[in-house]
């Protein structure tokens, strides 16, 4: 969804929700990699909060307009509800689609 030049983060939306596969197995096994392209490297996260989760969205919304209509309909079928691209919606979405940010680990 975003990638932070700055930082090095990369945000990714958990699409099927807190408890798919991915998202346990980063919280059980803290040493872990991450694949980008052809970069691969040992990675720690953090889930971002509501708040900056709905932020990031609503970015994504912005940069990728012609896509919005896709994106509504793909978000409302994930998360069983009409999502309409609104600033609650989005906070609404957060809440129930974790945003994970991943970052090169510094040893």
């Amino acid at each position: 969804m975003e990638f932070r030049k700055a930082t090095g983060e990369m945000v990714v939306m958990c699409a099927f929700g807190p408890s798919a596969d991915w998202y346990r197995n980063i919280q059980a096994m803290p040493d872990f990699e991450v694949m980008s392209g052809s970069k691969c490297f040992r990675a720690c996260y953090r889930r971002l909060d509501k708040e900056e989760a709905a932020q990031v969205i609503g970015n994504y919304e912005r940069r990728n307009r012609f896509l919005g209509p896709v994106v509504r309909t793909v978000l409302s079928k994930l998360l069983g509800w009409r999502y309409d691209g609104s600033e609650d919606a989005r906070r609404r979405a957060a809440a129930e689609l974790p945003l994970v940010s991943f970052r090169p680990k510094s040893d």
